[in-house]
């Protein structure tokens, strides 16, 4: 041993094998572990293998004429190689996973899933790696679009939705045949919840089969505008003109048309079972001076919602203005109950000449029971009053009478009394005159 020891060559070589195993020692702790016991005196390359989820699949087709299924939508890939490579690989996913069918037709084929743009130094492998696909030729068909309300019974009270307006009225779909011909219907649905007023909206579209179930196709448009006129309760009612002013002198109102003559009022029932027609369209007279057309703003009743049309053309006709004198036209009580009496003062007679002025055409067309002459005494209590006259007559004349009259009321109970009054001073004056006789 001390032999080996003295030689030169001995040393070196010892010295040699203690370095080898320094340097071994440091570098195991930046290596896997050999997997063999002697590869730790002679290092090799690791290698690693990793397994990635859900890596899409890409299809390569004649998009413009075919329709493909079939293809799955992703597939897992298994990754093998250097532990680096490996490491960058699954980081990026730089490579691409595909199905080419540029060559194939219409029918059923097995198809077997590729990988490109795969790192150099990795092998991979799919699964699955083939797949059963279907090509058909791709087809475009027009369909109707439907609309379907949804809510309806929780529409405020006593609205109702009208037939809807859709824009476009007809949509396209593409997909091939098979699927085409399953389509029974295109629908928008309108939540009617709450609504009071016409609906504007835009909307998209679901295509159904005849079960009811949805088909994953595209539309074009894929969104439609949808128009639903929403009605409440209405009633077509006529509009009673309220003038104003004075016309010119020396011109009437031949006649007054107007259009339309009726109109439609939208509200509550209770309020257009009440009522009869509209008031308070006005015209100005003053404004008057030859035929005319006029446009009138249609107020709307109080309660009411809306009214259609919101204004009407009024056509003036005018003419000159005559006169024409009706004689003895009867005075009318209105508001006297069974327990009262009256008695007309002034004028006696309770009748009154009065004067119409008109177009020649109104008033030779006036006869004396299209005029009510009467006086109100409904709140007059017993006593002697002055009353104002009211008159009606036709809308195009115009009259000239007394402002008012005078009456005297009494209850029969008094009337009554005073005639029993007159009736004793009377069976009095007699027995007296047969007492002086005697």
């Amino acid at each position: 041993m001390d032999k080996f020891l003295k030689n030169p060559w001995a040393v070196k070589v010892v010295a040699l094998l203690f370095a080898f195993l320094l340097y071994f020692a440091v570098h195991s702790a930046q290596v896997p572990t050999p997997k063999k016991p002697m590869d730790w005196l002679f290092p090799i390359s690791t290698t690693d293998e990793v397994t990635l989820t859900d890596i899409p699949v890409k299809s390569y087709y004649d998009d413009e004429n075919y329709v493909v299924t079939g293809v799955p939508q992703s597939v897992n890939v298994t990754i093998k190689g250097p532990t680096g490579t490996v490491k960058k690989v699954r980081q990026v996913k730089d490579f691409e996973i595909y199905a080419d069918m540029q060559h194939l037709k219409t029918g059923r084929h097995k198809v077997e899933l590729k990988a490109r743009n795969v790192t150099e130094g990795v092998s991979i492998s799919i699964n699955p790696s083939v797949a059963t696909v279907t090509i058909e030729e791709k087809i475009t068909k027009e369909f109707p679009v439907e609309v379907e309300f949804y809510n309806k019974n929780k529409m405020k009270e006593g609205f109702t939705p009208e037939q809807p307006i859709i824009n476009p009225r007809n949509v396209s779909v593409t997909g091939s045949k098979t699927v085409i011909d399953r389509i029974e219907n295109i629908k928008a649905m309108v939540n009617l919840e709450g609504v009071d007023q016409t609906i504007e909206k835009e909307t998209k579209l679901t295509v159904y089969d005849g079960d009811g179930n949805v088909l994953p196709l595209g539309v074009a448009p894929s969104v439609v505008k949808i128009t639903v006129p929403v009605t409440s309760p209405s009633k077509k009612v006529p509009i009673k003109l309220e003038r104003k002013g004075k016309l010119p002198s020396g011109i009437s109102i031949s006649s007054l048309d107007t259009s339309p003559g009726e109109v439609t009022v939208y509200g509550p029932k209770n309020v257009l079972d009440s009522l009869e027609f509209i008031d308070g369209a006005k015209i100005d007279l003053s404004k008057i001076k030859d035929n005319t057309e006029l446009e009138v703003d249609v107020p709307v009743p109080k309660g009411a919602h809306k009214v259609s049309p919101e204004k009407v053309k009024v056509k003036v006709k005018v003419d000159k203005e005559e006169e024409n004198t009706i004689k003895n036209v009867a005075i009318k009580t209105v508001g006297l109950n069974d327990t009262r009496t009256l008695e007309f003062l002034d004028p006696k007679t309770g009748n009154l000449d009065i004067t119409a002025k008109g177009s020649a055409a109104e008033l030779a067309k006036l006869q004396s029971s299209d005029i009510e002459l009467y006086v109100n005494v409904a709140d007059l209590n017993d006593g002697v009053h002055r009353v104002n006259l009211e008159v009606n007559g036709p809308q195009n004349i115009t009259w000239s009478l007394p402002k008012n009259v005078k009456v005297r009321i009494s209850s029969k109970t008094s009337q009554k009394e005073s005639d029993t009054d007159d009736q004793d001073d009377t069976d009095q004056d007699h027995s007296d005159t047969d007492s002086q006789s005697s």
